[in-house]
């Protein structure tokens, strides 16, 4: 007689104890034992549970191949969920086997489990364990459908197909009920306290695996009722008309100021602060070097030799690299919408900037379109002071409809759900790849499906806030990943081809590089494990499925864009994790945990524009600079957005926290802990230079990026 001891750990959430019957049947090279029913005296399986239980069998087993958790009715008990962390066998040897799992598991069904020891394909040869990877993506494929959410977007997660999944799968990982499908717009309507329509049903609707928890929710819903709120009571978010006086617009969050956001109140309209922003806000990625002008901004010497002083010129700082621009040709062709029923605008400016002997990076021109004329004048600083102000905010204006749309939602939120979904597709749970990704794809399918139902839908949030409505983001999302390439991914490429790798005070481009060196060293020990050679990596079929589905569905199969359809070395597959990882964390952090501080004083970020680009020189007052400006109510509705976004419910993970255990060996586990200890080396360097900052810098301090997009 063998006697194999089982311990079993439920997730510490609330809810995670079930009432069902749980069994065990393990299954080993030499086979298999009897079905073992889990029972002591009491309940067994509570949230945080560890339990312990013996398994006889009539002879040793051999090597345990899978573990098999029969989760069945419990009495005239109805089904619950039950979230299982993971299960420890001790054989009669000693040899002990852990099998991770942290899944729900929903319904009466069979789930079977693996070793934690990662495995390619390549490394497996039994049928049994051939098969059992089939048939695990070949369930996971039926749960985790494409769907197209609009022509030239990356392909999304598509939430109707949850609906299908019947209870008793073996490898179903929830149990629903049908419901209309989600491009029904029948229930996209109207809340009381919430300005904008939600589409109800599909937020209804989650595989539990990808949802938020019940904290993370609880906590989302408290950061937005009582500002929703304290906005509707206080007359704000149905106020129309402008504002009276630019003062009125520090009260709108008198209660949720920050040091940043009060610096920028205070700094806004200076030159050397609009510089700055194009290094450490919220979108420092929108500026490159030129070295020579474009024929469509006709600056000529005379204009900026004021600005540059003696001894100096344009041709000069060319030569030098102090020139950079900001180009923002993709709004040209932008469609333009009507708030509160007025027709709003939209410019495309470009903007010439200069890093001065000091090392700070003043503006230098403004021209408000992409075509040089007598009605598109060039903007100075030498200009009138309300002249200069108002072409900045449009330049600020296309700052913010290019960020949030491009930078933001469409180059971390899209494409991140796209690696999300093909990695929960192609891999299974013992692939290294999959444990490596799955803590950085953590509540983005979630977060994406809540931006859908209440941001981009139609009369969302989107539509009641911004110059070019809901078709004017599906043009700029379109239009921007058809331009997007491989070397705007990877953040050393892309300082590299924008020429700012010298520019001095780019705490972005700082912070970034250390961050992104901290992964490639983890990612690649990682790699570097589990595929020793070229062979390897070309032939795990499991991973070139996934960076084949990641090419067609996110890159829309554009060769153009560099993206690999195929990864042929190590080095390669190092580059592209690195990528995913840096994306899925800290550039997402980068570009979103700042909205607030730099958006909470409106002129900073406007939405909206509600007069045209100026044509003359000379006529821009306080009244029309007012006049302008989004009303009183579109601004508010923008700013309980900034405030949302930038508060990171709970429940979060930082970069490089690994609670749950998928890797079980000793090698990555060794890894995990020098990414973790170079991480706080970092975050110990960032703090230090931060204390002697007028503005410290800290969205890409590690501590406070989160491992995933999950805001």
């Amino acid at each position: 007689m063998a006697v194999y001891r089982v311990r079993v750990t439920t997730g510490a959430y609330l809810g995670a104890g079930t009432l069902d019957s749980i069994s065990v049947t393990l299954v080993g090279t030499c086979g298999e034992s009897p079905k073992k029913l889990l029972d002591h005296l009491g309940r067994d399986f509570t949230s945080g549970s560890v339990k312990k239980y013996k398994v006889h069998c009539s002879a040793e087993l051999g090597e345990l191949l899978l573990l098999r958790l029969h989760k069945e009715r419990y009495a005239l008990f109805h089904a619950d969920s039950w979230y299982c962390s993971h299960v420890c066998v001790t054989a009669p040897d000693g040899t002990l086997s852990q099998f991770p799992c942290y899944q729900w598991i929903e319904g009466f069904c069979t789930m079977e489990l693996r070793p934690g020891t990662a495995r390619t394909i390549c490394q497996d040869s039994l049928p049994l364990l051939l098969d059992h990877r089939k048939r695990e993506l070949q369930a996971r494929q039926e749960c985790y459908r494409w769907k197209v959410y609009a022509p030239g977007f990356p392909g999304i997660v598509d939430i109707s197909s949850f609906a299908q999944m019947e209870s008793d799968n073996k490898f179903a990982l929830t149990r629903t009920t049908p419901r209309a499908d989600q491009d029904d717009s029948s229930g996209n309507r109207y809340l009381p306290g919430f300005p904008m329509k939600i589409d109800i049903p599909s937020l209804m609707h989650m595989e539990p695996n990808i949802r938020y928890s019940v904290t993370k929710t609880t906590s989302l819903i408290f950061n937005a009722i009582p500002a929703s709120l304290g906005m509707k009571l206080r007359g704000l978010l149905d106020r129309k008309g402008s504002w009276k006086k630019l003062d009125d617009i520090r009260n709108i969050f008198w209660c949720h100021k920050t040091f940043t956001s009060e610096f920028v109140t205070e700094h806004w309209c200076e030159d050397y602060f609009f510089g700055y922003q194009y290094l450490n806000g919220v979108n420092p990625v929108m500026f490159h070097c030129l070295s020579s002008l474009p024929s469509k901004l006709p600056v000529t010497n005379d204009m900026v030799a004021p600005l540059l002083g003696p001894g100096t010129c344009l041709q000069t700082e060319l030569k030098r690299g102090n020139i950079f621009l900001a180009d923002y040709w993709i709004l040209a062709e932008a469609p333009v919408h009507c708030l509160n029923g007025r027709q709003q605008y939209v410019a495309a400016p470009l903007c010439l900037l200069w890093l001065n002997p000091q090392g700070a990076l003043m503006p230098l021109a403004i021209q408000l379109s992409q075509t040089p004329g007598p009605d598109s004048p060039i903007f100075l600083p030498t200009d009138s002071d309300w002249d200069w102000l108002l072409a900045k905010t449009w330049v600020r204006n296309s700052e913010f409809l290019v960020h949030e749309n491009n930078t933001h939602f469409l180059c971390t939120h899209l494409l991140c759900e796209a690696f999300a979904l093909a990695t929960l597709r192609q891999l299974p749970l013992c692939h290294p790849i999959y444990k490596l990704l799955l803590p950085h794809t953590r509540y983005t399918l979630q977060v994406n499906t809540i931006a859908r139902a209440t941001l981009l839908n139609p009369e969302g949030l989107v539509d009641q806030v911004t110059s070019i409505g809901r078709q004017g983001l599906l043009y700029l999302m379109s239009t921007g990943l058809a331009h997007f390439t491989y070397t705007n991914f990877c953040l050393p490429d892309n300082l590299r081809a924008r020429g700012v790798l010298s520019i001095p005070n780019y705490h972005y481009r700082d912070d970034g590089l250390k961050i992104w060196a901290a992964i490639k060293s983890f990612v690649s020990e990682i790699v570097g494990y589990y595929y020793p050679s070229d062979a390897s990596v070309q032939q795990d079929s499991e991973l070139q499925a996934w960076v084949g589905e990641i090419f067609a569905q996110a890159f829309l199969g554009r060769e153009s864009s560099g993206f690999p359809c195929r990864l042929h070395t190590p080095g390669e597959l190092v580059k592209f994790l690195t990528a995913i990882i840096f994306n899925c964390s800290a550039q997402h952090a980068a570009v979103n945990s700042g909205q607030h501080d730099f958006g909470a004083w409106m002129p900073n970020a406007p939405s909206s524009m509600r007069q045209p680009p100026p044509q003359i020189k000379g006529t821009t007052t306080l009244e029309s600079y007012l006049e302008t400006l989004p009303e009183v109510n579109i601004t508010c509705n923008n700013l309980l957005l900034f405030w949302l976004v930038s508060q990171e419910p709970k429940d979060q993970r930082p970069l490089g926290t690994y609670p749950d255990e998928h890797f079980t060996e000793e090698t990555p586990q060794r890894s995990i802990a020098s990414f973790q200890s170079r991480l706080a080396q970092i975050s110990q360097e960032i703090r230090e230079r931060n204390q002697g900052m007028a503005l410290p810098y800290t969205y890409l301090d590690p501590p406070l990026i989160e491992n995933s997009v999950s805001i």
